[in-house]
């Protein structure tokens, strides 16, 4: 209820002691208003029961105000036990001012001594007349004498001024005593305010005195009220003092008042806490999904680095396609959760400014920014394995090449020195004829000649081997066996084709005849089958090409030796002319020849043989290197595809991000049209993901090609997946920032013609380092002002402060919020003053789940005046804005 106002009009001061004695003189002794008991006459007589004595009331007022007084003086730890005694040297009276004041009163004087009472009294009195009462005739000697009636009045007057004044029900005195003396009136007051307290419909009005214990009884237990008056004295007398009756109603006003305060009290911190809360649990959010999606990163990235080379094409191949899966079915889920990351950090951050809590500052390691180095990181691997990963295609593709062309020549040479060996071991020299011996002699350096042609294979053998070793071939082993074989067979070769020279020429000078037509037979088709063996080896040799002028080289050279056909086919005509000459002389001179030619294991037939193989090769050359034309040529097609729908699509995103850009700067309209706008456009750049889809698949056809170049675009599939998803992010947080604004708008009370105004001055300002154009944004007067603004706008030291920011400071230095001083303010209403709170009264005072919440986080109160169980809640109120730790 609100005290009503005091009567000015009163002509006696309230506070008197000539007053004090009209009461105690007129209204204790003699009652204003009686039963009486109607006589026959018609005539009314006092009932003489009723009637009682001044000592009787003064007794009673004594019990009243001691109680009183102990009811305050408790909260300081002390007590009375007699009123007109415990007064005397002013100490405790001093106490109690100070207690029912909440004031300090001068430092009182410790002195047993008579005077050192008396000034301690006259403080005390000297403080109540500061407070506009008037004490009449009331000294400190009287107190310090212990004269009981001027004592009395003194309280009196104390509760007058600290506990009834301007107290009054709907404009009318507390002192209607016949509203209180069944009890009733008691009982309903409690039951207002504290239904669960009082079974109100069980009461009776004709049983007076149980209604008034059960309401002292009540008072006491539950409301801290102690036990001021005594049924028996209130129903058994006309007339109770009405100051006892005043006193002991005062002290309910104050009790409930107390409570009504508390209540709202309790209804802020309520407020605060479910703040803090919410924010807690978007803390909790926001850290479990940066965790989450740093510990994927940490799974992922040393997959990505893992550089493990697979031993064939094929496990190479579904390495690539499991990297092409990770592209388009792993990564982008993890994008988006980046994405929505960095929104709820924003939305976090705003909703802390709103009610004026410190900036959230994650857990180390999980800072929007390390986040964001991760995912470089991430990207970074990912380059460096696709680029791993083709490298290591071009790898096998040239091994496998070269292990194919080794086995090729090594199978040729492998086939040629089959049988020399034994050839170059025989002794038919030792039971040959001359001519023989000179034919043996022609034949062996015929092979020779032969020997030296093999020479340069053996070498390319031997280097090829050495390629295969340097680029790590899987089989090499097999490799170098092989090649060591071909190698000590080769040197066999040689020192055996040397013996056998030796032993040849010891014998020459026994041998004089010889054929020279089987010699020039032979010396001519050795090198001209030399050259067939490698035509036929080149005109199967296998080839990898990566661009149409790589074949069309390859054509050029297959042309130029087509050129060459005509004159090597007159060259075997004229070998074979010679064995024609040959068979012609012998014929002639009817000879019968031995066999084949001495000189030469060559035979026109074997030369025949490889010619038309030749001739065969040479259409199936030509048809080859058009199949590899054709499929370059196909090739390139991929190639112009590619790059047709790159030099779009590239120059588009381009153009996307500039004009995002110039949105976020030139918002138009309200903020729910700019977000409208905002939205439809990011729809319009989804509705555009088909191109960069198809684009995708082309890119695909392209590797699955494996074509590794493009000359006819700049853009690669990487730069253009980078450009669409900073393109996404970017529409995503440019719609964040206008939904903040208008968080931010509704939360504030700020106007559209207000935010235009922010957005005017922040445009203007705006330079690649906001500082510059601080200070006379915001009328900043001095470093120390600008350095606690920028604290402010850029909690973070990140060198830029963005419109949001800027928002956020103009509306908090023009809008009240809670503060931590409030909230303790509260709190010290629930505790009834003290300096610390219980569990208990937190439990009373607040809902279950806020008040488990306070008691969970509070810290032991550690102060003197400490108890068991005390808990501290400044420190609690301070760390909920930052100001301490929890």
């Amino acid at each position: 209820m609100r005290p009503a106002k005091q009567d000015q009009s009163r002509k006696t001061p309230p506070y008197s002691l000539r007053g004090l004695k009209d009461l105690l003189q007129n209204s204790w002794c003699r009652r204003p208003s009686r039963f009486h008991a109607r006589s026959q006459f018609g005539q009314h007589q006092e009932d003489p029961r009723l009637r009682i004595g001044p000592a009787v009331l003064i007794l009673w007022l004594v019990g009243t105000f001691t109680a009183w007084c102990n009811s305050h003086l408790r909260k300081a730890g002390t007590q009375i036990d007699n009123i007109e005694e415990d007064f005397r040297d002013g100490l405790k009276l001093m106490l109690l001012l100070e207690v029912i004041s909440g004031e300090r009163l001068p430092k009182p004087e410790r002195g047993k001594m008579r005077v050192h009472k008396i000034n301690n009294v006259n403080k005390a009195l000297d403080f109540i007349g500061n407070k506009g009462v008037k004490l009449v005739s009331i000294g400190a000697e009287e107190i310090v004498d212990g004269n009981v009636k001027m004592t009395l009045g003194m309280i009196w007057t104390i509760i007058l001024r600290f506990a009834i004044q301007d107290i009054s029900v709907e404009g009318k005195s507390l002192s209607l005593f016949p509203i209180w003396k069944d009890g009733l009136a008691f009982n309903a007051l409690i039951h207002r305010h504290r239904p669960e307290l009082i079974d109100y419909d069980k009461l009776r009005k004709d049983d007076p005195v149980t209604n008034l214990n059960n309401a002292f009884e009540v008072a006491e237990k539950y409301l801290d009220i102690p036990k001021m008056l005594d049924a028996e004295d209130i129903v058994g007398t006309l007339r109770p003092d009405e100051k006892a009756i005043m006193t002991y109603v005062s002290c309910f006003y104050h009790a409930f008042s107390g409570a009504q305060k508390a209540e709202t009290a309790a209804n802020r911190i309520c407020k605060v806490l479910a703040v803090n809360q919410e924010n807690e649990h978007l803390m909790e959010d926001y850290e479990k999904l940066a965790s989450d999606l740093l510990e994927w990163i940490r799974r992922t990235i040393p997959w990505l680095e893992n550089r493990a080379p697979e031993k064939t094409m094929a496990e190479m191949q579904q390495k690539l396609e499991d990297f092409r899966d990770y592209r388009r079915v792993h990564k982008p889920p993890k994008v988006q959760e980046k994405c929505q990351l960095e929104i709820n950090f924003n939305t976090l951050q705003t909703k802390l400014r709103l009610s004026n809590r410190p900036a959230f500052m994650p857990s180390e390691g999980r800072m929007v920014s390390d986040i964001n180095g991760a995912w470089h990181k991430l990207e970074g691997a990912e380059k460096g394995y696709e680029e791993w990963l083709l490298n290591e295609i071009r790898r096998l593709e040239r091994l496998d090449h070269l292990a194919e062309k080794f086995r090729q020549k090594a199978a040729i040479h492998e086939s040629w020195t089959d049988g020399k060996e034994a050839m170059l071991t025989q002794k038919d020299y030792e039971t040959a004829s001359l001519s023989e011996v000179k034919a043996l002699l022609r034949k062996h350096e015929a092979f020779e000649s032969d020997l030296a042609a093999h020479q340069d294979r053996v070498e390319q053998i031997a280097a090829i081997a050495q390629e295969l070793n340097e680029l790590d071939y899987y089989d090499s082993p097999s490799v170098n066996a092989r090649c060591q074989k071909i190698c000590d067979q080769w040197d066999i070769l040689g020192s055996l084709t040397q013996s056998r020279r030796e032993s040849l020429e010891r014998t020459e000078k026994q041998l004089e005849s010889i054929d020279e037509l089987y010699l020039e037979f032979a010396k001519r088709a050795a090198p001209f089958n030399n050259w067939m063996e490698g035509a036929m080896e080149d005109l199967q040799d296998m080839f990898i090409v990566h661009n149409i002028e790589e074949i069309q080289g390859l054509i050029t050279a297959h042309e130029q030796f087509k050129s060459t056909l005509p004159e090597a086919n007159k060259e075997r005509e004229a070998i074979q002319a010679i064995q024609a000459e040959v068979q012609k002389i012998a014929q002639y001179n009817g000879i019968k020849l031995a066999g084949n030619n001495p000189y030469t294991s060559i035979t026109p037939q074997s030369i025949d043989s490889k010619w038309e193989k030749v001739q065969k090769l040479v259409p199936q050359r030509d048809q080859a290197l058009q199949e590899e034309l054709t499929r370059q040529q196909s090739n390139d097609h991929l190639r112009r595809q590619f790059a047709n729908q790159a030099n779009i699509i590239g120059p588009w995103i381009q153009n996307k991000m500039e004009e995002i850009g110039r949105i976020s700067i030139e918002m138009n309209g309200t903020l729910e049209d700019q977000l409208t706008h905002l939205r439809q456009y990011e729809q319009s750049i989804i509705e555009y993901k088909p191109n960069i889809e198809k684009l995708e698949g082309d890119h695909q056809l392209i590797q699955e090609a494996l074509i590794f170049d493009n000359k006819y675009t700049p853009y690669t599939m990487e730069h253009l997946r980078v450009g669409w998803e900073q393109l996404l992010t970017t529409i995503a947080r440019t719609i964040n920032e206008i939904e903040n604004q208008i968080l931010t708008r509704d939360a504030k009370g700020i106007s559209q013609e207000q935010l235009h105004e922010y957005r005017t001055s922040f445009n203007h300002f705006d330079k690649p380092f906001f500082g510059y154009g601080l200070t006379p944004c915001f009328g900043l007067q001095g470093d120390a002002e600008f350095t606690r603004i920028m604290g402010i706008v850029d909690p973070n030291n990140s060198g830029a402060v963005t419109f949001q920011a800027f928002i956020d400071f103009m509306s908090r230095e023009t809008t009240d919020t809670d503060t931590a001083d409030q909230v303790i303010a509260s709190f010290k209403i629930l505790a009834g003053d003290k300096n610390y709170i219980t569990a208990e009264e937190l439990r009373r005072e607040l809902p279950p789940d806020q008040a488990e919440y306070c008691i969970a986080r509070m810290a032991p109160y550690a102060g003197p005046d400490a108890i068991p169980g005390a808990l501290d809640y400044m420190s609690f109120s301070t760390a909920l804005y930052g100001e301490s730790d929890l």
